[in-house]
C-alpha cells in the first residue's frame, strides 16, 4: 500500500539524526510540551479566520468557504539546495517564454521537428488571435508558479508549470507573517530569506512591461472575476499589498483603442492589467460572447499595444500537460543546455504505445487530465479501488488524448503536526517567479502538505494544507 512506500525524510537522515538544515528546529521541537503545537495551531486558525483567509470549494454540499489547514512546523531548504532550484527555475521560465514567442511567430521548434505541429495548432490553449503579436519585452508569462517535488537528497522534479494565472502566493505571505508572530525565537535561531517584498517586486515587474515606457506614472490594476471566485482573497490581498485598484470587468471600458478605469472623478487610463480571469472571458467581442466578466474591446486595445495583459492571452499552452512531456526539448532548443531540473517521466495517452502501457499498469501509476487541476479528474492507481480503476479504464479508453500518465513518485516528507504529535507527511513546493525587465524568484514559495497519512494529494481542495517555507541564507 501507499503508506508503506519508502520516501525521503527531509528532516531526518537514515540513522534518525537531524539533517544540518533542521538541527536547530529539531532541538526546538524536543523542548516543547506535547500540547504546544496544538495550541499554536488553534492560534493560527484564529488569525486566519479573523483575516478571512479562505478559499472556495465548488460543488461542495457543506459551506463553500473553507480555511486552508495550516501546519506550524516550517519546511526548511538549505542555501545550496535553493541555488540549484532557482537556477533550474530561471532556465525553465526563460525557455517557456521563448517557446511562447516562437509558436506565435516563426514556429521554428515545429519546423525543426522537436514538437508535433498538431499538438500546438489543435490545442485548445493555443490562441490563433495571438499569432504575429509580440507583447512588451516579448514576455508572455509574467507570473509563473513552478510545482516541484523532491524524491531524494539531490533529486527534485518539476511536476508542472503554471503559466496562466497561478495562485497561492497570498498564502505564502500570510503563512510567513503568522509564523513570525507566533515563533519569533525560531527566526532568531535561523537566517531565513525574506518573502515579504513580493508585492513590491510584483508591482515593479508589472510596471516594467508597460506598453509606453516613456510614461512615468504607470497605472496597474488587478482584474478579478469577483467575490465568488475561489482565489478572491488573493486577488484583493495582492491589489491592496501593491497599492493598486482591484477591478471587475464593468469597472473598465475601452475608448479609442485605450483602456480606462472608472473612478469617482474622471476615467483614468490603465497601462497594465494583472488579470485573474481565464482567456475565454477576457473580451466578449473576441472570445466568449456570453462573458460578463471581461471588457468589450480589451483584446483589440491589447493588440494595438495600448495596454499590457499579464499573463498574456494564450500562455496556457506552455503549461498544458500534453506539452509538459516536451519541456526538456523546449529547454534544450531555446537555451542550448540540458535541463537543470528534470521532468517526471510521462506517458502521453494519445500515443498508441503509451496508452497500451498505461492501460496495463493502471494499478501502479497516476493518470491526469490534460486540462485538469486541483487534484480533480485523476487516478492514483496504488490507492484506488478495483472498481475505481475499472471505471477509469473505460473513461481513458473512450478519450485517451485527454490524459497523460506518470509513475507514482515517493514524494519527500516533512515533519508535520498531527493528532498524535509530529509525524512525516508528503509535500510539494510552488515557488513563484516574476518575469519582466528581469527574472525575480521569491526564495521559498508555498509548500503544500498532504495531511492524511500516506496520502500524496496535497491540493487544498482535496484536504491538503500549507506550510511556511524557509530558505536559509549562507
Amino acid at each position: 500500500m501507499q503508506g508503506e512506500r519508502k520516501f525521503f525524510n527531509e528532516m531526518l537522515d537514515e540513522a534518525g539524526n537531524p539533517r544540518p538544515a533542521y538541527a536547530n528546529l529539531s532541538r526546538w521541537l524536543e523542548d516543547k510540551p506535547l500540547n504546544f503545537l496544538s495550541r499554536k495551531s488553534r492560534e493560527a486558525e484564529t488569525i486566519f479566520r479573523r483575516l478571512g483567509i479562505t478559499f472556495a470549494v465548488y460543488g461542495a454540499d457543506e459551506a463553500t468557504e473553507r480555511l486552508i489547514p495550516f501546519d506550524p512546523i516550517p519546511r526548511i531548504i538549505s542555501a545550496a539546495e535553493w541555488r540549484k532550484l532557482s537556477a533550474g527555475i530561471d532556465q525553465r521560465v526563460r525557455a517557456l517564454n521563448a517557446f511562447l514567442h516562437d509558436i506565435y511567430h516563426r514556429q521554428e521548434i515545429i519546423k525543426a521537428g522537436r514538437i508535433p505541429a498538431d499538438l500546438i495548432i489543435q490545442n485548445d490553449a493555443f490562441l490563433p488571435e495571438m499569432v504575429g503579436y509580440s507583447p512588451a519585452r516579448k514576455v508572455y508569462s509574467h507570473i509563473i508558479g513552478t510545482d516541484l517535488v523532491r524524491v531524494s537528497e539531490n533529486e527534485f522534479y518539476v511536476l508542472e508549470d503554471n503559466t496562466r494565472t497561478p495562485s497561492g502566493v497570498s498564502y505564502m505571505m500570510e503563512n510567513r507573517e503568522t509564523m513570525m508572530r507566533m515563533f519569533p525565537e525560531l527566526f532568531q535561531a535561523h537566517r531565513v530569506a525574506p518573502v515579504e517584498q513580493y508585492p513590491e517586486l510584483l508591482r515593479q515587474t508589472l510596471e516594467s512591461v508597460s506598453p509606453d515606457q516613456s510614461r512615468s506614472d504607470v497605472t496597474v490594476c488587478v482584474l478579478t472575476p469577483g467575490i465568488y471566485n475561489s482565489a478572491y482573497f488573493e486577488h484583493a490581498f495582492l491589489a491592496d499589498s501593491m497599492g493598486v485598484e482591484l477591478v471587475e470587468g464593468p469597472d473598465l471600458f475601452v475608448d479609442e483603442g485605450k483602456v480606462f478605469m472608472r473612478t469617482t472623478r474622471e476615467p483614468k487610463q490603465v497601462d497594465v492589467i494583472y488579470r485573474r480571469i481565464d482567456d475565454a472571458f477576457l473580451d466578449p467581442l473576441t472570445f466568449n460572447p456570453d462573458s460578463m466578466l471581461g471588457v468589450p474591446g480589451l483584446f483589440d486595445a491589447y493588440r494595438a499595444g495600448n495596454v499590457t495583459i499579464c499573463n498574456a492571452p494564450g500562455t496556457g499552452i506552455a503549461d498544458d500537460k500534453a506539452i509538459y512531456a516536451y519541456v526538456p526539448d523546449i529547454i534544450e532548443f531555446y537555451t542550448g543546455q540540458k535541463p537543470i531540473l528534470n521532468n517526471v517521466p510521462t506517458w502521453n495517452c494519445s500515443r498508441e504505445d503509451d496508452l497500451a502501457y498505461v492501460l496495463d499498469n493502471l494499478e501502479d501509476i497516476v493518470v491526469k487530465e490534460v486540462h485538469g487541476s486541483g487534484g480533480y479528474g485523476m487516478l492514483i492507481g496504488p490507492t484506488a479501488t478495483k472498481r475505481q480503476i475499472a471505471d477509469f479504464r473505460k473513461i481513458l479508453t473512450a478519450n485517451p488524448s485527454n490524459y497523460i500518465a506518470q509513475p507514482t513518485l515517493s514524494l519527500s516528507a516533512c515533519p508535520t503536526h498531527v493528532a498524535s504529535g509530529v509525524a512525516p507527511r508528503h509535500v510539494d513546493l510552488r515557488p513563484f517567479v516574476l518575469i519582466g525587465d528581469q527574472v525575480r524568484i521569491t526564495p521559498g514559495g508555498l509548500t503544500r502538505v498532504a495531511l492524511k497519512k500516506g496520502s500524496l494529494v496535497v491540493n487544498s481542495s482535496q484536504g491538503g494544507g500549507t506550510k511556511d517555507t524557509w530558505v536559509l541564507e549562507d
